[in-house]
């Protein structure tokens, strides 16, 4: 590999690493997923369902429509290959990698289970009781632990809201863990109950774990600055990551490189590239991306990689939205050349685009490979038309690219709820 790369060339180290740029399967299966899941190393989790759970999505961007029943039945199977944690945000990673996160176990109950004060402290009562109905009777969703606790009449502290709060708290710490989901609500079971014994077994150390996770988020990367490194696992020891990218230079797994544009303080950042990182001539397709994508969930290298600025705006109020309730990165090639705003409204048969925006330089034919995943989506989420919004500069190209799809007001901002019986994952406590 070179030691010094173009924008363009970083952009298409960085894509090729997660996946992109090679032909879609016709008819992905169980095998194909296990290869994308590991090529990213993190599968990230997000409540939201405007159009589809952020999980399914990066499967989708990389393989096209796929089947979401066998991604469940991977991940979320009794005993499954893959578990949750903290690992970048709440992610599925493979289950023989949770000893990798036990120095950040460690650091969770240090922060939140000591202090006297603390909630963990207050509430042992509760958490204990938890933790022996798990030992007795196994893996259990919140919903049951809650209704035993009320009809045991323990008192009024014993609501929903501590119950969740106390399996909340164990599964920081790496007591409990995920045993799979019933639709999106999770199942808690002790770790030793989930996780393969020879996992617990062996333990790493903060210094191992880190130069691990270093190594796989170089691979996943392709190439990658010391934030960008840190970032994939959210580690914020900057002098761990650097030192661990050094070591893995010295042991010929990473090569030092500078980066066109890349820079800090005025100076060229340093940064790395894997030693099995491909450099493609072109990277060719379209793509939809969740924002929890590995491509984009680090805004600051979106930015340098695509110049592209991107914030999620489920939070803004409707009227302050520049571009919309829960808008994609859409990528065309190696760049990200604009964002569509999806809605699957379920009951109408539709899949809608609520707005749709470019960026600048985006190549002639992008309205037409846009709208062919468009089609995709619709087919993929078994919608049986489309509608476009007149939201956003891209939206009448996007409508002429779609023949028969169907065009609507923006009106007013539409009102997003899960479904009832597919509850929000448990706030991460602060």
């Amino acid at each position: 590999m070179k030691e010094s790369l173009s924008a363009a060339e970083a952009r298409r180290i960085a894509l090729a690493a997660q996946g992109f740029g090679r032909p879609r399967p016709t008819a992905p299966g169980t095998r194909q997923l296990n290869i994308e899941l590991r090529r990213m190393r993190a599968l990230q989790i997000d409540s939201v369902n405007v159009f589809a759970r952020s999980h399914y999505m990066p499967l989708f961007s990389r393989l096209g429509p796929y089947d979401t029943a066998a991604l469940d039945r991977l991940l979320f199977a009794p005993r499954p290959p893959y578990v949750e944690y903290v690992a970048h945000e709440a992610a599925l990673v493979p289950a023989a990698d949770w000893a990798l996160f036990g120095f950040r176990m460690d650091e969770m109950r240090a922060k939140y289970g000591t202090s006297a004060d603390g909630w963990y402290q207050r509430h042992r009562e509760i958490v204990d009781w938890v933790r022996a109905e798990l030992a007795e009777r196994g893996p259990l969703r919140p919903a049951q632990i809650d209704h035993d606790a009320k009809q045991a009449r323990r008192g009024p502290w014993w609501d929903w809201d501590v119950v969740k709060h106390a399996l909340e708290f164990l599964w920081m710490f790496g007591d409990v863990a995920i045993a799979g989901r019933r639709g999106f609500e999770r199942r808690y079971g002790l770790a030793e109950h989930v996780i393969p014994a020879e996992v617990l077994a062996a333990p790493v150390s903060r210094d191992e774990a880190i130069l691990e996770l270093v190594r796989r988020a170089a691979e996943a990367y392709g190439v990658a600055g010391a934030a960008d490194l840190a970032d994939y696992w959210r580690v914020r020891d900057r002098r761990a990551v650097t030192a661990a990218a050094e070591t893995l230079v010295d042991l010929g797994e990473l090569q030092r490189v500078t980066v066109e544009g890349w820079t800090t303080g005025g100076r060229p950042m340093p940064a790395w590239v894997h030693r099995d990182a491909r450099l493609p001539r072109r990277i060719e397709g379209a793509a939809l991306l969740t924002p929890f994508d590995p491509v984009v969930w680090f805004r600051d290298r979106a930015e340098r990689l695509f110049d592209f600025e991107y914030r999620i705006e489920i939070y803004t109020p409707a009227a302050k939205r520049r571009f919309g309730y829960y808008s994609l990165p859409v990528l065309v090639g190696d760049d990200i050349v604009g964002r569509v705003d999806l809605k699957a409204d379920r009951a109408g048969s539709t899949l809608r685009v609520q707005s749709a925006w470019w960026e600048d330089g985006r190549p002639a034919h992008a309205a037409e490979l846009i709208a062919g995943e468009l089609q995709a989506a619709a087919e993929w989420q078994q919608l049986e038309r489309i509608s476009v919004s007149d939201w956003g500069d891209a939206v009448d190209e996007l409508a002429d690219a779609l023949p028969g799809a169907a065009r609507h007001d923006r009106g007013a901002a539409d009102a997003v709820a899960l479904a009832p019986d597919e509850p929000d994952p448990l706030p991460t406590i602060a």
